[in-house]
């Protein structure tokens, strides 16, 4: 064994000899010239890599194409060649034979004859290049245009890309046909080019050319089930010009009445008369076939030949495939031969080659009663001439029977209405609308003076011509009884307003008024049109006037056979009392000087011409915030002088003929008057304050400030406290509470 020391010994020698072969200075020379030698490969490798890439980076934008387009129409691949290409989709298989024939087919010798499955190679690839344009929304800016007939495609190509123009919708059109030419050919052959900025979508079916009529119907319908359910579009734009294919017409009918879409089949000459359809917007368009528009006629007695020559405009007026409007006439009590003759033959709406029958729109109605119709009776006959089912979509034009329509009168119509009611951006700034007018004022209400048309603040266009934002039309605080739409829920509005109204002349009588009573309206127009007045008043509506460059008009009122209202003809006093004892025949008599109709400017021209190639900016309807305001005076005011002036009025209205007190406040209602009138609140009435006194307590008759100091009731036979004056501008109700109490 060896000994402890011998063992420590060899360790230690052999601790040094690791020591001598451990490398020192000069190994760390070695390390050095590794370090060194290690990035400059690196950086050669890294040195040749980027020189490289340079030189590729160069070759590429040496060599970078010019003819590709924006991103934002690549995304888009169902344009026009050229701008936006039609996207690549699967091909429909090709076969040498035709499609087999089945066994009912076997031996006829038609083209048409294949009914197997249906496939569409093309519509997958577009529907899905349209997400961008919200069609997952049910409510979208969406609009279709359907063809299967070529020469059905080529009139709408124009209105597709005039609508797509204006930027107001995304426009789509599908072509559903047996015809096999490509959409590009399409578009080439119509001069569809790059400025044509809508989706295209080929919705035909394989072996289309060969398909039966019932193979092609189920096809249209399958394939507007796709679109649907990819675009939801609004409205679904044909032609109904009579070379649309049928098994087309059918199933589109049939597919937009299941999926509750509105449906413009438009006619022949669409291209030329209705061009202004394309400036709508979806909301407008959605709302075509859902609006029913009722025309009302008051006839006067001994006025036959001006009511024939209105009832003759209506029916000359075109409407474009429309719904007519339903006729309402209302007789008076005597009916001369003549009306009575061609009553008897209007046909209304006209019978139609296509129709197999006809529903009659025309509602005549016949006054029984002798008596002459008193203020009050006038006007609630008149508004109970009309009351809409649905407000919202129902709508009444109310013509005298001295006005004459221009045969284009249902275009302006339609296009106004649908644009300042319907449109998803304008209709909020319409709420304040009554309606609108189809003829322009010539004397203000009081006919007092002619009226000065506003003009517009400038004409800052070439030639002349109004700039963008400048308009012709004008919003007017006034009623109109010639020709002028009113709408549903005002309409309903109105009849609230008059119901409340008459009740305040029947349980609030003055009992002293002063002799001159101050109207704002003349007896020349109806008894109706003050009321509406009131109620345009106190709630800051407007009416739209129409202004045009050219000195034609929509329509036009003859007044070479004027007659007064009946309501405001002035009787003597033997009239009146053989009105009364009803035992005379004598016929009633009036004076024509009393009732002169105010001196009026030449009657205008009709319209005739289409309706683009007279208004003015392209036949673009100028935005409601951008047309002049008039008070119902006349001036012209700004929006925030029309809340003063109405808050003003309203509050006014409230105390005099309301029967409300100062302090009292109600809450504004959707097509209620309740606001404005206090009739049942006892609280109310019991802290009348100066508004007027209660003749008892038990009649609880409320009398309004009378105009005179000293005031005697004659059924209680004593003195009344004076009272504060009633506003000039409210003195209308003296008249009516006199007429109502004789």
């Amino acid at each position: 064994m060896a000994s402890l020391g011998s063992i420590f010994a060899r360790e230690e020698a052999k601790i040094k000899r690791d020591d001598d072969i451990r490398p020192h200075d000069a190994g760390r020379n070695n390390v050095s010239r590794k370090l060194w030698s290690t990035p400059i490969r690196f950086r050669r490798r890294r040195i040749v890599s980027s020189a490289v890439a340079v030189l590729l980076l160069y070759i590429f934008i040496r060599n970078i194409p010019t003819d590709i387009p924006p991103a934002s129409t690549r995304l888009r691949p169902n344009m026009s060649p050229g701008a936006q290409p039609i996207p690549h989709a699967p091909q429909q298989p090709v076969s040498e034979s035709l499609p087999p024939r089945d066994e009912e087919n076997m031996g006829r010798e038609t083209k048409h004859y294949f009914n197997g499955p249906i496939k569409f190679y093309k519509l997958a690839a577009s529907l899905h290049g349209i997400a961008k344009t919200g069609g997952h929304r049910p409510n979208n800016r969406n609009v279709l245009f359907a063809a299967a007939n070529l020469q059905s495609a080529s009139a709408l190509i124009p209105m597709a890309c005039e609508m797509a123009r204006w930027s107001r919708n995304y426009v789509h059109f599908v072509v559903m046909g047996r015809d096999d030419v490509t959409i590009e050919d399409i578009l080439q052959l119509n001069g569809a080019g790059a400025e044509c900025d809508v989706y295209w979508h080929d919705g035909r079916p394989d072996y289309s050319p060969y398909s039966s009529d019932y193979r092609m119907r189920a096809s249209v319908l399958a394939g507007l089930k796709y679109v649907d359910d990819f675009m939801h579009p609004q409205v679904l734009i044909t032609d109904n010009s009579g070379q649309e294919d049928m098994f087309f017409t059918t199933a589109v009918r049939e597919k937009t009445t299941t999926l509750h879409k509105a449906l413009i089949e438009l006619p022949r000459d669409a291209a030329e008369n209705l061009m202004w359809l394309t400036r709508l917007d979806s909301g407008s368009l959605r709302a075509w076939s859902s609006t029913n528009i009722e025309i009302l006629i008051h006839a006067s007695p001994g006025a036959s030949g001006s009511l024939i020559r209105l009832l003759r405009s209506i029916e000359r007026a075109d409407y474009f495939g429309s719904k007519r409007p339903r006729l309402t006439i209302e007789l008076p009590q005597e009916v001369d031969l003549p009306t009575k003759q061609y009553l008897e033959t209007l046909v209304w709406p006209p019978i139609q080659p296509e129709s197999l029958g006809t529903i009659n729109e025309v509602v005549v109605r016949h006054r029984i009663d002798h008596k002459r119709l008193s203020v009050e009776e006038a006007s609630t006959r008149f508004l109970e001439s009309f009351y809409p089912v649905t407000p919202s979509k129902s709508h009444v034009l109310v013509l005298s029977q001295q006005a004459e329509l221009s045969p284009l009168y249902f275009h302006y119509l339609k296009y106004t209405l649908l644009e300042y009611k319907y449109s998803s951006y304008g209709s909020p700034d319409s709420k304040h609308m009554v309606g609108i007018s189809l003829i322009m004022p010539t004397t203000h209400l009081n006919d007092s003076e002619p009226f000065s048309v506003p003009a517009p603040k400038s004409r800052s266009g070439p030639d002349g011509t109004l700039g963008e934002g400048e308009s012709l039309n004008f919003l007017w605080q006034a009623p109109n009884s010639d020709a002028a739409l009113y709408f549903g829920e005002k309409w309903v509005e109105f009849h609230d307003f008059l119901g409340n109204r008459l009740e305040t002349l029947r349980s609030h009588m003055t009992i002293d008024l002063q002799s001159s009573v101050r109207k704002s309206v003349a007896e020349t127009h109806p008894s109706w049109m003050e009321y509406l007045l009131e109620l345009i008043r106190a709630r800051g509506y407007f009416m739209l006037f129409p202004g045009f460059d050219t000195p034609d008009a929509l329509a036009t009122v003859h007044k070479e056979l004027y007659m007064p209202p009946e309501e405001f003809v002035k009787l003597s006093v033997e009239e009146e009392s053989r009105i009364g004892d009803n035992h005379s025949s004598n016929p009633l008599t009036a004076d024509p000087a009393q009732f002169a109709p105010p001196s009026r400017p030449v009657e205008p021209s009709l319209i005739s011409q289409p309706l683009l190639s007279i208004l003015p900016l392209e036949g673009d309807l100028p935005e409601v915030p951008n047309m002049p305001h008039l008070s119902y005076d006349g001036r012209r005011i700004s929006s925030s002088e029309t809340d003063m002036e109405s808050t003003a009025y309203r509050e006014s209205f409230r105390r005099t003929i309301g029967a409300c007190s100062k302090g009292n406040t109600r809450d504004v209602k959707a097509m209620s008057t309740a606001d404005l009138f206090c009739l049942h609140d006892e609280e109310d009435i019991d802290g009348g304050e100066s508004r007027g006194t209660l003749v008892n307590s038990t009649d609880t008759i409320f009398v309004p400030a009378p105009l005179s100091r000293n005031a005697t009731s004659s059924s209680a036979g004593s003195s009344l406290p004076a009272a504060t004056n009633i506003p000039p501008e409210l003195d209308f109700s003296a008249t009516l509470l006199q007429r109502l109490r004789l």
